[in-house]
């Protein structure tokens, strides 16, 4: 396994309670790495990191059966390059990149799986979906609408903070997402959104059980509508859910270029007021009312509020060469979960179905999940779990397809979900609006 981050311990406990099979946690964190084994007999740690010491992952990718990847996505595709060359096979749980479809054809020739997309979302999404298309499928029917819905989330009496958020996976991660186009199909229209306008129309969704949420677009749906086979689809929709307020919040760090990753090599020293009146050109003394004006908030608001919250305004040092690296920190800082708080993920996927000349009917398909309070999170179990059993079904050659997968066959996606279901992890399916 490679990576030792928040979602790693559910894998890794899979993996040596449910195996008998020799475990080594690659991190370049040895530390983490070593607490995650918990000296177990058939484990060990060691460090490593993935692009500056390439011969050394050569030398444990060849040891291996498979290898896992929690890596950041940048970096699949060196682990994926080097899979493919020792002619082992590879579970990552982030999006399928460019650089890593094109190793397919490379894949397929040396008999090597590159499974991608095995976490919650993408992962068990893909899967539950597949599940139900599938199954209407095979009764005669058509889906004619699919939307699909997924956010981690503080459960409600932990979302106690001003963004009613807090991070259960890296925080780098969450607002890089942010930085994604999106685009969708809704009632045979095509909907294109930049990354600029993310954030800037979002709408609520009511969650049984949990109220509502707001929702906003996750990236290009629209890829999915074939690998799903609903090309007779009107409506094709996939979007992240946050408590409301979320979005407002999100749309000015866009609009204030906080999100932008270019290194500044003077930017770590700077501190966050002087960062503002520099960009904004206002004098060294400016006023809360002057810096609220050059953003085009009011003083008094909620959105300047949260800002001042995080530390925006103060003289505070920004910590990084980056902007988006300095919002990182000090978003993690103040945003993290506290002993014994439970996180939440709900996943809802919402389908419009129809048999023969009949009149259409609504579905749905629906997961709520709680972590547990001085335990694993939901995050990590839902992110961890599915890359755990689909890597135990790979080693037990009882998944024998190549190339580069996401999890949308029933040879993968029916064993997951059936081990999930075991351990607790349920989707509950429900006809109409229940």
């Amino acid at each position: 396994m490679l990576g030792s981050g928040l979602v790693a311990r559910p894998l890794v406990q899979y993996l040596l309670e449910k195996t008998d099979a020799p475990l080594v946690v690659a991190s370049n964190d040895r530390q983490r790495a070593l607490e995650l084994i918990a000296e177990h007999p058939r484990a060990q740690a060691v460090e490593l990191d993935v692009e500056a010491d390439q011969p050394l992952l050569r030398r444990w990718v060849e040891k291996s059966a498979v290898v896992v990847s929690l890596l950041p996505y940048v970096h699949h595709p060196t682990a994926a390059r080097i899979c493919v060359e020792k002619g082992v096979s590879l579970v990552t749980t982030s999006y399928v990149s460019p650089a890593m479809h094109a190793l397919h054809d490379q894949a397929v020739a040396r008999g090597v799986l590159l499974l991608n997309e095995v976490g919650l979302d993408p992962g068990i999404d893909h899967m539950s979906a597949m599940k139900t298309i599938r199954a209407v499928q095979e009764q005669g029917g058509r889906v004619l609408a699919f939307e699909s819905y997924c956010g981690g989330l503080p459960a409600p009496e932990a979302a106690d903070n001003p963004f009613r958020y807090k991070f259960s996976w890296s925080p780098r991660g969450v607002l890089l997402a942010g930085r994604n186009t999106a685009r969708y199909l809704r009632q045979g229209r095509v909907i294109e959104i930049p990354a600029q306008a993310l954030f800037k129309n979002p709408w609520l969704k009511n969650v049984v059980g949990i109220g509502d949420l707001e929702v906003y677009p996750n990236r290009d749906a629209l890829s999915y509508q074939r690998l799903y086979g609903l090309e007779q689809a009107h409506t094709v929709f996939r979007g992240t859910l946050r408590y409301p307020g979320w979005c407002e919040t999100m749309a000015l760090f866009t609009a204030a270029g906080l999100l932008d990753d270019s290194v500044r090599p003077d930017s770590a020293r700077k501190s966050w007021r002087q960062m503002w009146i520099e960009k904004y050109e206002l004098a060294n003394d400016a006023s809360d009312s002057r810096l609220a004006a050059a953003l085009q908030v009011s003083p008094a608001g909620r959105l300047f509020q949260n800002l001042q919250w995080l530390g925006l305004f103060s003289s505070a040092p920004v910590g990084a060469d980056s902007l988006l690296d300095g919002l990182t920190q000090a978003m993690q800082s103040k945003m993290a979960y506290r002993p014994g708080e439970r996180d939440m993920v709900v996943l809802q996927h919402d389908f419009q179905v129809q048999f023969g000349d009949r009149t259409p009917r609504r579905t749905s398909a629906r997961l709520i999940d709680y972590g547990v309070p001085f335990g694993d999170s939901s995050m990590s179990r839902t992110v961890g779990l599915p890359a755990a059993v689909a890597a135990k079904w790979i080693w037990l050659k009882r998944i024998r397809l190549t190339g580069v997968r996401i999890p949308i066959e029933p040879e993968i996606y029916l064993p997951i979900l059936n081990e999930l279901h075991r351990m607790g992890i349920r989707i509950v399916e429900t006809d109409g609006n229940e």
